[in-house]
């Protein structure tokens, strides 16, 4: 079987589609299809417009309603558009569905979030999780799937198990998949064997929301150079360096980012990825705050972090990319009440969030501006710990 990684393909162009529902207002709805659309520039591909629907439940059968189905198709008929991309997950009956009706490939959020993980899989570890995610995803989406792909010469949602050989068998997939978990279960065993040679360091883990500037923190702190890109999931392997902040040594951990309907495949496959988080004494969670919807951002951090158990691990907020932080100044006369996009930067620092975490700090990594200060909450933090683990270590202080 071809490797999932060394396929290569044209630039291909795709409209995205989102609903407004019961559960999700018009603004968020933008938002969350923002966000596909970085996703999709992250995977390669360029959007050309964006659909939206009003509606109280999804269509059972194609998401969206028919009409609104026909109006797509027209478009992607006019300009020669073979590919679209829902923001929420379809199910196999809804994808076939779709494909009929278009004649072309309907993707989903979860489909689109694998290919970018197969694009930036750089080690075996991250490499045999993402193909594990993968068959994982397409398992139940077999039928109808390789008859699909005969015609197909691969894309954005195709990088994957399939392109070149057709296998029908699902029994062969479910072989896979033991072989795959095999595989990982032995590099699980490799990577906690170096987590115990690694002694009883304190360990401080990076987590946040996807681009938040993690990598680019890392590389301040450690004076290393971790792959930091301005795109969606930059990092998918855990990169650990030794920190020392006044003769005190410690270890500190880049993870991959987390993001909002993370696929629950994904989140499985990675789990061992993120050990290093859950064995972490210290979780510094990074947050864009300029990000409009930064408060949103952490909430799903916060649950990712608690699925994976978390629960009782000390956090840390560190707001960064206050350099990039802008605000709409009310005018003097202007007597209604403020709006979030009203908030200065100081508003933001005595809000509930900032109020209602003792240790929270406001720093830019890209322009160095209150580093000193993180570095010297992180010294407090990390000293304690290490106090109460080597009692008689005193001389470092």
């Amino acid at each position: 079987m071809k490797d999932i990684l060394d396929t290569k393909r044209d630039a291909e162009s795709t409209v995205l589609v989102g609903i407004i529902s019961q559960n999700q207002t018009e603004e968020q709805t933008k938002e969350y299809l923002d966000e596909l659309a970085f996703l999709a520039e992250t995977a390669g591909v360029e959007v050309k417009k964006v659909f939206t629907q009003k509606l109280d439940t999804p269509n059972p059968k194609t998401f969206i309603g028919t009409g609104k189905l026909n109006e797509i198709k027209e478009y992607l008929e006019e300009n020669e558009i073979e590919m679209i991309i829902f923001d929420d997950e379809l199910s196999p009956s809804q994808s076939r569905n779709i494909e009929k009706i278009i004649k072309g490939r309907a993707i989903d959020r979860t489909n689109l979030i694998l290919d970018i993980f197969a694009q930036r899989a750089q080690t075996a570890h991250a490499k045999v999780q993402v193909e594990l995610a993968q068959y994982q995803y397409l398992l139940p989406r077999l039928a109808g799937l390789w008859t699909h792909l005969e015609r197909q010469k691969g894309g954005i949602g195709l990088r994957g198990p399939g392109e070149t050989e057709i296998e029908t068998d699902r029994r062969i997939i479910r072989d896979k998949i033991a072989r795959l978990k095999g595989q990982l279960q032995k590099i699980d065993q490799q990577m906690a064997t170096q987590r115990k040679n690694r002694g009883k360091m304190v360990r401080v883990a990076l987590v946040g929301y996807t681009n938040v500037g993690k990598s680019t923190l890392m590389n301040l702190l450690s004076k290393s150079e971790v792959f930091a890109e301005n795109k969606l999931f930059a990092t998918l392997d855990t990169t650990v360096r030794k920190v020392v902040i006044e003769n005190l040594p410690f270890l500190m951990s880049d993870t991959v980012g987390f993001i909002r309907k993370l696929p629950t495949t994904l989140v499985e496959a990675f789990k061992s990825t993120l050990d290093e988080v859950r064995e972490a004494d210290i979780l510094l969670h990074v947050v864009d705050i300029s990000h409009p919807n930064h408060e949103e951002q952490i909430e799903v951090v916060e649950s990712t972090l608690n699925e994976i158990g978390c629960t009782d691990t000390p956090k840390y907020l560190v707001f960064n990319k206050i350099d990039q932080y802008s605000y709409i100044e009310k005018e003097e006369d202007d007597l209604t009440e403020k709006t979030r996009e009203n908030w200065s930067l100081e508003d933001l620092k005595k809000s509930h969030i900032a109020k209602s975490n003792d240790s929270c700090i406001f720093i830019s990594a890209k322009k160095k501006q209150n580093i000193e200060n993180l570095k010297s909450m992180i010294y407090t933090k990390v000293k304690d710990i290490h106090q109460k683990r080597y009692p008689y270590n005193d001389f470092l202080y």
